[in-house]
Formats: C-alpha cells, sequence, structure tokens
C-alpha cells in the first residue's frame, strides 16, 4: 500500500460538535471536503489510485463493487495506511441486520457509512447505536439517489417531488441522530435552510464542467456543489480514469475553492 498520509482526524467528544467539525470540514483546505470514489474491482487498482492521487485527497469511497470484489481486507489496508475510509454499502434490511452490519463496519475503523434513509426509524436508530462503538464514525443518511430523476420516484410509489422527498427523509435522519445525509447539491439549499449546518451533507454525481454525466441524472460541478452547501464531494472516474489522476483532483480541488 503507498505510505502513511498525516491526514487529520476529527476528535470530538460530543456528537453535535463531531458533526460540526464534519460539515465545516475545513473549509481552508478542499482536501478535507474531497472523496474519490474507488470504483474498481481490484485491490491492486485501488492501491493503484490511492498511489497516483497521493495526498491530493484524505478520504477514500469503498462502494460495492470494490467491497464484493475484496470484502474488508481493502478497508483495513486503506485505514492502515492512514486514509480515511468512507464505506458505501447503503445498508437497507430489517434492523437487527443493518445493526450487527454497522457494528462490523465500526470495528473495520471506517469513518463514514450509508444507511437508506427509507429504510424506516427503527433501521435507522439501530445503525446510530450501533455506530456508538466508534466515536468517529458518521452514519450518512441516503435521501433520493442522484441517478433518479421525477418519473423514476414516482415510478417506485414515490408522489412526492425530489426535493420534498429529501426534506422528509432528512427530516426523519436528523431526528434519530444520523450525523448526515447523501443527497443531490440541487436539494442542497433547501436542505440547509430548513436544517442548518451543523450536519455532514455529501453529494455524489459531481462532474467537473464538459464532463460526462454517464448513469447520473441530477449532476452538478465541484464549484456549485460546494456552494449549495454540500460539505464533501464523492468524484469518481473524472479522477480515477484521467491520464494524471493527481492532477485532475487537484484541477477538481481549485473548484471547490472558487
Amino acid at each position: 500500500m503507498p505510505t502513511v498520509l498525516d491526514s487529520k482526524q476529527l476528535d470530538s467528544k460530543q456528537l453535535d460538535a463531531k458533526r460540526e467539525t464534519t460539515s465545516s470540514a475545513a473549509v481552508e483546505d478542499p482536501r478535507q471536503r474531497l472523496i474519490v470514489a474507488l470504483d474498481v474491482s481490484s485491490a491492486a487498482a485501488a492501491q493503484k489510485i490511492v498511489a497516483a492521487v497521493g495526498d491530493s485527497a484524505f478520504t477514500f469511497k469503498v462502494g460495492m463493487q470494490l467491497y464484493t470484489a475484496e470484502g474488508p481486507q481493502i478497508v483495513r489496508d486503506l485505514v492502515a495506511s492512514g486514509r480515511r475510509v468512507f464505506l458505501d454499502l447503503k445498508y437497507h434490511d430489517i434492523p437487527h441486520t443493518v445493526g450487527s452490519a454497522v457494528t462490523e463496519a465500526a470495528k473495520l475503523g471506517v469513518s463514514m457509512l450509508t444507511v437508506h434513509a427509507s429504510g424506516g426509524s427503527r433501521m435507522l436508530r439501530s445503525a446510530v447505536d450501533a455506530a456508538k462503538a466508534n466515536p468517529k464514525l458518521i452514519v450518512l443518511a441516503v435521501t433520493v439517489l442522484t441517478s433518479f430523476d421525477q418519473n423514476d420516484l414516482e415510478e417506485v410509489g414515490q408522489g412526492n417531488s425530489i426535493e420534498a422527498s429529501v426534506l422528509r427523509l432528512t427530516r426523519i435522519a436528523r431526528s434519530l441522530g444520523c450525523g448526515g445525509i447523501v443527497a443531490s447539491a440541487r436539494e442542497a439549499p433547501a436542505v440547509r435552510r430548513e436544517f442548518g449546518h451543523g450536519f455532514a451533507l455529501v453529494t455524489p454525481g459531481v462532474r467537473p464542467a464538459g464532463s460526462s454525466v454517464e448513469d447520473q441524472v441530477r449532476v452538478v460541478t465541484p464549484a456549485e456543489a460546494i456552494a449549495a452547501g454540500s460539505s464533501h464531494i464523492v468524484v469518481g472516474r473524472p479522477i480515477t480514469h484521467a491520464p494524471d489522476p493527481a492532477a485532475a483532483a487537484r484541477a477538481i480541488l481549485d473548484q471547490m475553492r472558487s
């Protein structure tokens, strides 16, 4: 694995302080707000990306593809190397099963993990309670996927607008102690108006201007996401598929500063 990064760790002891630290995310250093998605199928490919990005990012997303291919060892290796891990498995199951999964994730030392807000109050409470085993772990509730448009939402039986759905799910997640949400930056202004800034708002589907949107629908640029109120952005292919991932990451960091 690459050499250990001297990355700043969250050190607050109180939940509210932890949320505030996470959401402000060292604004003067956008590297604290950039999450690089390791959407690859092997540990070797993931390690190559991490090494290529270098110190241009501190946090790396391990999602379903990589976790299914390599299992928890890839998470252990990243954590041991000093990286922060955003475990994006979007847990959605009965409360006991989700709580047990979060317990295991907490043992791995991940910094953030995702659960579906639509899993309901008992499931979210079980996840939040299990996460207390690792005081630095942030439980993020996924609201409406950035690949969804209004037609997709209606197809699965949701009659509300996307914005109304995001606000409703955020309200549930916040009331149960989730440390943040996952939502598009298009809904971020409404979320910040209603709930303030004392929690993380992680935005996937971020693409630099001129990039292909691929399978995303509600896409924004890095600068738009930060201006809208996102505390963190998740960027994958524009960095990981670039000829020079470090240069691509630096270009995104520059856009986040603008």
